[in-house]
């Protein structure tokens, strides 16, 4: 068995060295001729956690790296590789000049049919139908929280990291699966290197949407070919997952406006509170590795423990919401003292 699953996982090592590589190449040489400043800058606002104008160019050196490694590669999830590249170009306008909220969703809902039309999934029509709207969910997700530095680069990285162990070591090992999933892994590190604390480059929606349609394109594949169990991607993505969607039910719980951008996404919450950049995402990396481990563990193991672990999991999630927000409510309350002593 160990002979069998070492081809592919040393492959994936040497796709995501390669995808590294190519992908801090590509924006080296964007930084280096100030032709990232052209292409699209992130200016900020009041709603932003950064305070300088940043290149929002990270798209431009994950995605066609990550496109074309899956083109070559990976051939039988072309139509994958094909979604997320009109995605990007699609989202590189929108971030020159905008585009309506309605095209967006319109192309964002086209690749999530796509997908879930051509992966042989034995699972009925309005599955089929659930299946989809998580994909648009899951789209949009990762652009909500592409807000701090070296948080959704790191995401990535361990997200499709996790996904390319388990493609190679399931007993229903797919070594295309896997392939693809260390490109993405590769890409996301070659990203980290230039926006990690303090960012030199942010991921745009060129990059954060595309990754978003993958973790859930690649995540579906995986389950409907029988790869790993269908919890298994919400697992590997579960800190991200569970912060965007606790926040959008809050919002939507309170009447606002969910689409507007804002600064209550958890992430969020810890870097205003004097965590900070770098401190989130290393805590958000410690996250993300011990879910994904968990999850590898249970892989194997009975329907039973599967859902044992994860529902251990989402407890321990709960558990660190419910810190965050203790922690925030305390920071609020000791900036309001000031005020209220000069009344």
């Amino acid at each position: 068995m160990d002979i069998v699953f070492s081809v592919p996982l040393l492959s994936s090592v040497v796709l995501a060295a390669i995808a590294l590589l190519a992908c801090a190449g590509i924006l080296w040489m964007l930084l280096r001729t100030g032709l990232a400043w052209r292409l699209a800058t992130d200016i900020p606002n009041e709603r932003s956690l950064h305070e300088r104008p940043t290149p929002r160019v990270g798209g431009w050196g994950v995605i066609p790296v990550v496109v074309l490694c899956m083109l070559f590669m990976a051939p039988q999830l072309w139509v994958t590789a094909v979604c997320a590249a009109l995605l990007a170009a699609i989202s590189q306008i929108d971030d020159r000049r905008g585009l309506p909220a309605r095209v967006r969703f319109a192309a964002h809902t086209v690749a999530a049919i796509a997908v879930v039309s051509v992966v042989p999934a034995p699972i009925a029509l309005w599955l089929r139908v659930v299946v989809a709207v998580a994909l648009i969910w899951l789209t949009n997700l990762y652009n909500f929280m592409d807000g701090a530095d070296g948080l959704a680069g790191g995401m990535a990285f361990f997200g499709f990291g996790g996904y390319a162990l388990a493609a190679c070591l399931s007993p229903h090992a797919d070594a295309q699966l896997a392939l693809a999933s260390a490109a993405v892994c590769g890409a996301a590190a070659g990203f980290l290197l230039f926006n990690f604390h303090p960012a030199r480059i942010f991921l745009g929606d060129a990059g954060s949407i595309p990754l978003g349609f993958l973790a859930g394109a690649l995540g579906y594949w995986g389950w409907g070919t029988g790869v790993w169990p269908m919890w298994f991607p919400v697992m590997a993505f579960a800190p991200f997952i569970a912060d965007a969607s606790v926040t959008l039910a809050k919002r939507l719980a309170r009447g606002e406006k969910f689409w507007q951008a804002h600064r209550e996404h958890y992430y969020q919450r810890m870097v205003r509170s004097g965590i900070g950049h770098a401190r989130t995402a290393i805590d958000w990396y410690v996250a993300m590795a011990l879910g994904i481990i968990l999850a590898l563990v249970a892989m194997p193991r009975s329907p039973v423990v599967q859902w044992m672990v994860v529902m251990v999991w989402a407890v321990v999630l709960v558990v660190i919401g419910r810190v965050i927000d203790v922690r925030w409510r305390r920071v609020q309350s000791n900036s309001n003292l000031p005020r209220q002593a000069q009344r």
